[in-house]
């Protein structure tokens, strides 16, 4: 039949030739989807078997409580009907009221069973969401009485720490780096005392000081030491304390193989007078001196007193960071050398105020005092040594000047093996890269008296003002982060110079920790920038993960310092307020936000408080501290008290008076910014090679021209082993064996006046 409307007729013809061509279509469609939903499907059976561990029986009266609940559920939900036919009374009858007794009772029977069984140490259960997809469920308490979900990622991390130190440690390198006996010049202060007094410290007593131990009765004693002198560490908790003389700036851990049997050394720098001040614009020559401290074996049971081993005496101003090669640098001080050489102990980089980095090769303290008849106060002249000092500047042989860059204020050196690279953050925002092994007559520069000098292979503006701190990704070496007094931190990849990956301008950040498996930094601030309530320590994520910042810690002040333990998977942080607390970070692989209650994960290792020495002034409730600025007047008036943790245990810990204390300072400390801050705490380090977290002391007044300081010259160490509780640890196999021990090291210093 044709229609009597042409135009109807064509728009039929259309659509049936339209639904023609879909039909074919969807014919041939169809097959291709089912076969590709079957085979969706059986790979979705196949993962879930996989992942998903085999249900627990059920017992007989589960499934009973299951259909009385449903069966109670359906009653309620007739007993709520809106038909008004249906009304009852509200007034539940007995049987009723019995009835949901008895499912409560059994409800809350079986939420005690589930709790009460508890997981033994870092035991995981499988918790399947309904996409299929597996997620580790932590329960129960460490025997250090923190929470296994906390413990969880200290396992991951040290695993992970173990294991890639095996891939990119070396056990020898710098082979032509040795000390060598001929080039230390001893300046022995008892027959030499014109040449060795420009470089000893002017302080000649400590300050008083007493130690407060949670859980022990010390009766307030009060200790003052003497120049190089210590207390004698605690029986039970081993901690103990050295005066070096003078402000501490700088300090470092020199590493040993991991599990090595072997005496711990600590170097450090401090400024020669209480109240010294420098300007970061120009350059400074003078005397420094360097001292490396032994502390002992630090094994279970050894009560070592540490004592000053040696002093490097330079004369190219001071020190304001120094770095030790992560590995391959240590050699057993019972090797055999010849003389003239000395068996070695490390490799230590140091910044000094002049412009440069210079390089040392340390030998053992037993083979240098065996040369020269146990004095222990040696010039290092750059002139006279050929290989363990270099010299590392800026610029180049045909142009460029030492002095254009200003100042160098922060070291980092390449983590993994050979560890040929090493970094420095100078004043006007320039990095410079040198390569240690380079053979090149443009940046290998050698001179007839032995000395030798290197320039840099790379250099690149990375911030507007001063290079404040700057790291090394150790899981690629590729990649660098910076710091700058310019409020930002950058993210870089070596490869690529012309911009960062990433640029976060937040606060002004006082330094930087980067630890092993996370793919961003943890960052110490100043408070001078942050909003109210947001100062402390914050985890910035590089870009890759787009992850927000994590706020690890509130503090009420400035925080000077941080350090981490790739160990531990801990920061440890000291503030202005001289509080040092350390924190356990949870696994930042994952999103952190989703994070619970994280002022369980972080703990005081000590609190430093001024107190006078005088008893409290008629007609008030306190005493009263001196507002002076000056040390004299000030430690003529008053005393440091430290109030140590017991880290032994953490069993407890939220009702323990330090943690109370803790959460009750973090937004209500007082800030005496009128007087001398002889309390605070300026200074973190950690050892490089073992699981454990160090911390020291040294002074910098952020965001002003100067960098200057007037602390006590004190410095204290404290055990924190107990983080690890009872999880097997990994040890590498050495010549030695054993494990090496996980101290933390503590030291004071306040701004001076500017």
């Amino acid at each position: 039949m044709v229609p009597a409307d042409p135009a109807v007729g064509l728009g039929a013809m259309c659509y049936t030739a339209m639904c023609c061509w879909c039909s074919s279509a969807y014919c041939w469609v169809l097959p291709f989807c089912d076969r590709a939903l079957l085979y969706l499907q059986e790979l979705a059976e196949e993962l879930t078997s996989v992942c998903q561990q085999p249900a627990p029986t059920e017992s007989p009266q589960e499934p009973q409580r299951v259909q009385r609940k449903r069966r109670r559920k359906k009653e309620k939900e007739d007993d709520d009907s809106d038909d008004p036919t249906q009304d009852a009374d509200f007034v539940p009858s007995k049987d009723v009221l019995l009835q949901e007794e008895e499912e409560e009772e059994e409800e809350s029977e079986a939420d005690l069973s589930e709790e009460s069984e508890m997981e033994p140490l870092w035991g995981h259960s499988v918790r399947t969401s309904s996409g299929g997809r597996s997620k580790p469920l932590c329960r129960g308490v460490a025997p250090n009485g923190f929470h296994n979900s906390i413990m969880a990622p200290v396992e991951k991390c040290s695993s992970l720490t173990f294991s890639l130190r095996e891939q990119v440690h070396s056990q020898w390198e710098f082979p032509d780096w040795i000390p060598l006996a001929h080039n230390w010049m001893c300046l022995s202060e008892r027959y030499c005392g014109h040449e060795a007094a420009p470089y000893l410290p002017v302080e000649e007593k400590s300050p008083l000081f007493s130690i407060q131990r949670e859980g022990l009765e010390d009766g307030g004693a009060l200790y003052r030491l003497n120049r190089f002198n210590s207390l004698q560490p605690h029986e039970e908790r081993r901690d103990t304390a050295f005066f070096v003389g003078g402000p501490i700036w700088a300090m470092e851990w020199c590493p040993t193989p991991e599990g090595a049997v072997a005496a711990q050394y600590v170097a450090l720098y401090c400024h020669r007078t209480m109240e010294e001040t420098h300007s970061v614009e120009g350059l400074h020559q003078g005397p420094a001196l360097l001292q490396l401290w032994g502390l002992g074996t630090l094994q279970e049971g050894s009560a070592d007193r540490a004592g000053l081993a040696y002093a490097i005496a330079a004369d190219h101003g001071c020190v304001w960071d120094m770095k030790f090669c992560p590995s391959g640098a240590w050699e057993p001080p019972s090797s055999s050398t010849k003389h003239p050489r000395m068996s070695r102990l490390g490799l230590l980089a140091a910044a000094f105020s002049d412009g440069s980095v210079v390089l040392y090769a340390l030998p053992h303290p037993g083979a240098l005092q065996s040369c020269s008849a146990g004095k222990w106060l040696y010039l290092c002249s750059v002139s006279l040594q050929v290989q363990p000092t270099t010299t590392l500047q800026v610029g180049s042989i045909q142009a460029g000047s030492a002095t254009e860059c200003g100042q160098c204020f922060s070291l980092s050196w390449m983590p993994s093996r050979p560890h040929q690279h090493l970094a420095a953050g100078f004043y006007d925002g320039t990095v410079a890269i040198w390569n240690l092994l380079t053979a090149s007559p443009l940046q290998r520069v050698s001179y007839a008296n032995g000395s030798l000098q290197l320039y840099p292979f790379q250099c690149f503006l990375a911030h507007d003002h001063a290079v404040r701190s700057i790291e090394w990704c150790k899981a690629n070496s590729n990649f660098l982060v910076t710091v700058g007094n310019d409020r930002k931190i950058k993210f870089w990849d070596l490869r690529r110079l012309y911009e960062p990956i990433n640029s976060i301008k937040r606060f002004l950040s006082t330094e930087v920790a980067w630890l092993l498996p996370y793919n961003g930094v943890t960052v110490a601030q100043d408070n001078c920038y942050a909003s109210y309530g947001l100062c402390g320590i914050h985890y910035i994520d590089a870009g890759y993960l787009g992850y927000k910042a994590y706020f690890v810690a509130p503090r009420k002040g400035t925080v000077w310092s941080i350090s981490g333990s790739d160990w531990l998977n801990t920061v440890a942080a000291g503030d202005i307020t001289g509080e040092l607390v350390a924190a356990v970070l949870p696994d930042l692989a994952v999103n952190p936000l989703s994070v619970k209650r994280t002022s369980d994960r972080r703990f005081p290792v000590y609190k430093a408080d001024l107190l006078p020495c005088s008893p409290a002034v008629p007609g008030s409730s306190e005493p009263v501290l001196p507002r002076t600025r000056h040390y004299s007047e000030m430690v003529a008036t008053a005393y440091v008290q430290f109030r140590d943790t017991d880290l032994r245990s953490f069993k407890n810990f939220p009702s323990r008076e330090p943690m109370r204390r803790m959460h009750k300072q973090e937004g209500k400390a007082e800030l005496s910014l009128d007087r001398l801050q002889l309390e605070a705490l300026h200074k973190v380090s950690r050892p490089v090679a073992s699981r454990s977290t160090v911390s020291g002391s040294a002074v910098a007044s952020a965001g002003s021209r100067h960098r200057g300081s007037a602390p006590q010259g004190l410095a204290v160490l404290w055990d924190v082993r107990s983080v690890w509780g009872t999880h097997p640890q990994p040890r590498a196999q050495t010549s030695g064996g054993g494990s090496v021990s996980a101290p933390t090291r503590v030291g004071h210093g306040w701004p001076s006046p500017h």
